[in-house]
């Protein structure tokens, strides 16, 4: 393995004993190019060829208030797969933020949760006083790595063979964008939203393959909530309305904590991919709150849509940490809030919405084939976290059709990334790949790249690849062929 390392940027931040700015959460301020990766183990496949983006969380100064791992300022990680060898970068998301405290050599903006006029300056997106650290989510489109942050900020382009700064994004709004836009590799076209706290409360968007903007429509909402993901299907895009969004007094007080507010129900919203909005037809469901959605597709009368239904949305602080620590803490162990896989059907002829348990364990942060994006589907893989943490301790693959399940669970110490799914060259069928995840050792303080083939799944992983240094864990990865970065679309089969 050749690395180079790149001038160090500049930081303030000061050694901490915050549970999320240490451990596997430490973050990360160097800046490499790696090449020729040495494997630990097996045999780098050379039936893959392309991309995995990693988006993560590394605070760079020293914060204003109390920190949240959702301030940290994004960092791109990228493998790159070819001819049965590994390559390896990391960069920062060169956001204006990021650029202007880089200026300053000190933090500007306070954080998730600090109160009103900690900021130096104003803030960007929906919360209105935060900083857009770019950190929360990564796709591919239009030929370019598009990164994205949860509180709608701009999307930021890199290049993805070097990771390069290529500008904003010409196709977001003024409004900004949210993370988690969906890219139908089959179309080429990228589908997202916006909210924020003005009316109509959200908007509606499709780029092109291209990365034009060719249709942006308004979605009236009935106040401002907090949407965080989004499915589509061939012909629909799916939206939601939660019972979980800001307190609307403490709202007025530019105080942003959110609540489930009781009687109210979920509502999905289905709008034509390229509908008006008065086209978008909304249908109830059991209350609840859903960060991530896996895959949707139109059955006769039906849209289904599977997803990750939370059963305590709100859940009481943990037991054990100073004032306000513990709040933060809950929200981001998923076996407080349990999430558990769970399916919605909505006939769009009688109006009736139908649900369904999946699975009883608690699940989160789903992928699949993205070449079955919006069509029938068969496998799924989720994770599973360390009670009380935010960090994934293990996989499960999911047989739709046959309700079988098979589980990977980590060393003691070891923690996984959010795991797409990369197919096979000239795949056969839907589970003809590899699922592919960075791996943070604390017992070693070193990082890997492990790939599982998803024909043998329990087998656990078929190459174990060093990373130059240990990254700092974070939330959204995803897979891109280089064909479709090359082509802007692929097609299905």
């Amino acid at each position: 393995m050749t690395v180079h390392v790149l001038p160090p940027i500049q930081s303030s931040l000061e050694p901490s004993n915050h549970p999320y700015l240490t451990g596997a959460w430490t973050p990360l301020l160097q800046e490499v190019d790696a090449t020729d990766l040495r494997v630990i183990e097996g045999r780098i496949p050379d039936d893959i060829d392309g991309i995995y983006v990693r988006n993560t969380e590394n605070q760079i100064h020293e914060p204003l208030g109390r920190y949240h791992p959702f301030d940290g300022d994004g960092m791109v990680h990228m493998i790159s797969f070819r001819n049965g060898k590994a390559d390896y970068r990391n960069r920062f998301v060169r956001t204006r933020c990021f650029q202007a405290e880089q200026e300053a050599g000190a933090s500007l903006w306070g954080g998730l949760m600090d109160p009103p006029g900690t900021s130096r300056r104003p803030g960007f997106g929906a919360h209105g006083s935060l900083k857009d650290s770019s950190s929360t989510d990564v796709v591919v489109h239009a030929g370019k790595i598009a990164s994205t942050f949860y509180q709608c900020g701009e999307a930021y382009l890199l290049d993805p063979e070097t990771l390069d700064p290529a500008g904003v994004a010409a196709w977001g709004p003024l409004d900004g964008v949210s993370a988690h836009p969906k890219v139908d590799e089959t179309t080429g076209e990228m589908l997202f939203f916006n909210y924020g706290t003005h009316a109509p409360y959200m908007h509606y968007g499709v780029a092109d393959r291209t990365g034009k903007l060719v249709h942006y429509v308004p979605i009236d909402l009935p106040g401002p909530r907090l949407p965080h993901d989004m499915a589509f299907t061939e012909n629909y895009s799916i939206l939601n309305d939660f019972p979980l969004f800001w307190d609307e007094d403490l709202l007025k007080q530019d105080i942003h904590v959110s609540r489930m507010h009781p009687g109210l129900k979920s509502r999905f919203g289905i709008i034509p991919r390229y509908g008006r909005s008065d086209e978008i037809r909304w249908f109830e469901a059991e209350p609840t709150y859903v960060l991530h959605f896996l895959n949707a597709w139109e059955e006769g009368d039906e849209i289904v849509l599977d997803g990750y239904f939370q059963e305590d949305p709100c859940p009481a602080p943990l037991d054990g940490y100073p004032k306000g620590m513990g709040h933060m803490m809950a929200f981001l162990d998923e076996h407080s809030f349990r999430p558990r896989l769970h399916r919605w059907r909505f006939n769009l002829k009688t109006g009736e919405t139908r649900e369904q348990r999946l699975d009883d364990r608690i699940l989160e942060f789903g992928m699949f084939n993205q070449r079955y994006a919006g069509v029938p589907y068969r496998y799924a893989y989720s994770t599973f976290t360390k009670p009380g943490w935010f960090l994934f301790k293990g996989m499960v693959k999911h047989d739709l059709h046959t309700g079988e399940s098979w589980e990977i669970t980590l060393p003691e110490g070891v923690y996984a990334s959010e795991s797409p799914f990369a197919p096979r060259i000239n795949a056969r069928d839907e589970d003809d790949g590899y699922l592919v995840s960075f791996l943070i050792d604390e017992n070693t303080q070193t990082s890997e790249c492990i790939l599982i083939d998803c024909k043998d799944f329990a087998a656990g992983p078929v190459v174990r690849i060093a990373l130059p240094h240990k990254i700092s864990s974070g939330t959204h990865s995803t897979w891109a062929d280089r064909r479709f970065i090359e082509n802007g679309f692929l097609a299905r089969g």
